[in-house]
């Protein structure tokens, strides 16, 4: 029996495999997953229904109660900063890029650390409690100083700015190595300074969780840490006319464990666990 060329039988061995990938690939995978979207209850994806029964959005993608302002609603869960477009837009799906070096503001962008200090802040008066960082200042900048020296980098000290403290704002320092600490002007080059992180006397557990001052790397996830859910529990159950207990019974319901038990943290879903207030708990006038 004549046996066949050796290069015709590697091309017939490579358009079998053509043709089962194309069959596995391009028949098989798309009617598997067309049929198993036809299984009732899935034929909706992950979309949520409000308490009025109308469309609230999807259970995938995080949200944010806040008015028209942008102030946060007192009677909802907040959830998580999102970096994603204006926040939250499935179409604009991203990080913020910003490191752990990210501690200087620059004229046109605040630095990560700013930004955190800030959202602290602003979580610790909302939930009326500490709201202080390492590294932060009282009024909720980063707590970093340019510190100049006669030697470039080394040297007597000659003059101290606080770089994320613009003018006239006074700095959170008076003095530093007995020379006084002077507010950053806008659009001054400091670059030729040293820069100094200050950590202060923040607790190094912060009362404030990390995921309710930074944001996911997508910018849509709606779920929040037990946590920050737990903090918002009073403020929520005082202004929904619940008690906390309650409140916090809603939150165990839709908090979520690790996937598989090992990967990743519990999270608490902020779009269903508002759902859920307001069907259990219907704010007066609504």
């Amino acid at each position: 029996m004549k046996r066949i060329p050796h290069w015709l039988a590697q091309h017939l061995a490579a358009l079998r495999v053509v043709l089962v990938l194309t069959l596995l690939t391009g028949l098989a995978y798309p009617l598997a997953m067309t049929a198993f979207a036809q299984v009732p209850g899935l034929d909706g994806g992950s979309q949520v229904s409000g308490a009025d029964g109308r469309l609230a959005g999807s259970s995938l993608i995080g949200q944010s109660f806040t008015d028209g302002k942008g102030n946060p609603v007192r009677s909802y869960f907040q959830s998580r900063p999102s970096n994603a477009g204006t926040g939250y837009d499935a179409t604009a799906s991203g990080a913020g890029n910003q490191g752990p070096e990210s501690v200087v503001d620059t004229p046109d962008k605040p630095s990560l650390l700013t930004l955190v200090c800030g959202r602290s802040k602003a979580v610790g008066e909302l939930e009326n409690v500490d709201g202080s960082r390492p590294f932060c200042t009282p009024d909720g900048f980063g707590a970093v100083l340019g510190v100049f020296h006669d030697g470039g980098t080394s040297g007597r000290v000659t003059r101290v700015v606080s770089l994320d403290q613009a003018c006239p704002a006074k700095p959170f320092l008076a003095a530093y190595k007995g020379v006084r600490v002077t507010c950053a002007e806008p659009g001054a080059d400091y670059s030729h300074a040293v820069t100094v992180p200050v950590r202060g006397d923040a607790p190094a557990d912060p009362v404030v969780p990390a995921d309710a001052v930074t944001a996911s790397g997508s910018g849509l996830d709606p779920h929040i840490s037990p946590a920050y859910a737990a903090l918002q529990a009073p403020r929520v159950a005082h202004e929904r006319g619940a008690s906390v207990a309650a409140v916090r019974e809603l939150i165990e319901k839709y908090t979520t464990g690790r996937t598989l038990g090992v990967l990743g943290e519990p999270g608490v879903n902020v779009v269903e666990l508002n759902i859920a207030l307001d069907r259990t708990y219907p704010q007066q006038g609504a």
